[in-house]
């Protein structure tokens, strides 16, 4: 995806929860920006995974 496909946008976050993700991202040699989205990334396939494997059950 190039950088003119995103979108940028004001994101709030508890100060400590930013520490650990800035910590995490370092870890994982990304920046922080590039962490939080992959976190995002791999929570969106994660819920796609599990509804794929739900049956589909109308009332």
């Amino acid at each position: 995806m190039s950088e003119k496909d995103k979108k940028a946008f004001v994101l709030r976050i508890n100060q400590a929860l930013l520490k650990e993700i800035e910590q995490w991202a370092g870890n994982e040699f990304r920046s922080t920006n590039g962490q939080i989205e992959y976190l995002l990334n791999e929570a969106v396939k994660s819920k796609k995974k599990i509804k794929a494997k739900k049956p589909d059950t109308e009332d």
